[in-house]
């Protein structure tokens, strides 16, 4: 076995794969090269292993099928009480079976198809795994479109077509010092401070941003679409119901919920939420750029 490592948002995981001796996981994985690393010291997050010798677990218990934009993903738990996934791409073909422990500290996935369809799922399984096996360790992985300023980082989430995307263009074309830290999938840290930070991520949906940089948390913004710009901020419970929908996370799994929910509860007690009604203009972008640049404030 040959054995990868990568550090995300400082956590280390390992993927282990039989390979011919020139073989790298790089090729399947490009977008993981800023986040490639020596084999770590400390303990990992996770280790994922590729077998092409796996099989679906006869046994099992469908939970359910969930689409997550890009295909549908069929998770089941399995008599040991850790969990089977198979992954499905854009056209509905399976192309990565993927089990893990009831930790998601020990995972296993055979992949299929030809190269496009290989990565496509082993980019997707190791998605899955970090984010469960990481709520452990108050961290989250979120749905939104990150900008990077001044040193301190912006998420906008929102439903996937309500223009996250638009929005941080906006700013990166009319805000001065304004930057993609990641498009799709960034992630929140609980760091040893107790305060909140923002990470870049392998993983930027269709934009190439894959940053391996951090930075302060800010404020997290929802975007709702409106004829008039305008910006509230929420109270604690309409926080807290703001951000839940936009973490990966696994609701029957009472563990990685609970975590996911704690994690959510010390973010918003350091951190500002909004939601911003706009239209895709400047006049937004600057609007929400005056408002949520400002100084933090305890909501």
């Amino acid at each position: 076995m040959k054995e990868s490592f990568f550090r995300i948002a400082g956590h280390d995981i390992c993927l282990r794969h039989e390979a011919d001796e020139g073989a790298d996981m790089l090729d399947w994985l490009p977008s993981f090269e800023p986040f490639a690393t020596e084999r770590p010291r400390g303990a990992l997050l996770l280790t994922l292993t590729i077998l092409e010798t796996l099989h679906p677990d006869r046994k099992k218990q469908l939970i359910r099928n969930f689409d997550t934009g890009n295909g549908e993903t069929a998770v089941s738990l399995l008599p040991d009480g850790g969990y089977e996934f198979i992954i499905h791409n854009v056209y509905g073909r399976p192309c990565c079976l993927l089990t893990t422990n009831d930790t998601f500290s020990d995972c296993r996935c055979a992949l299929k198809g030809d190269w496009t369809m290989r990565s496509f799922g082993l980019n997707n399984a190791l998605m899955l795994v970090y984010a469960f096996a990481s709520s452990n360790f108050k961290t989250v992985l979120i749905h939104a479109s990150c900008i990077a300023k001044d040193a301190v980082g912006y998420p906008f989430i929102a439903e996937s077509g309500t223009g996250k995307s638009t929005h941080t263009a906006l700013w990166m074309k009319h805000i001065e010092g304004a930057e993609l830290l990641n498009d799709d999938n960034p992630i929140i840290r609980i760091m040893d401070d107790g305060l909140p930070y923002i990470f870049g991520s392998p993983w930027s949906g269709k934009t190439p941003c894959y940053r391996n940089r951090h930075a302060p948390l800010g404020a997290v913004t929802r975007i709702a679409r409106a004829t008039v710009n305008s910006i509230e901020k929420h109270g604690p419970v309409e926080a807290f119901a703001t951000l839940l929908p936009a973490c990966s996370t696994m609701k029957w799994d009472a563990t990685v919920y609970g975590h996911l929910c704690d994690t959510i509860s010390m973010i918003i007690e350091t951190t500002p939420v909004y939601t911003l009604h706009c239209r895709p203009d400047e006049e937004a972008a600057r609007l929400s750029c005056e408002t949520i640049t400002r100084r933090k404030q305890v909501p």
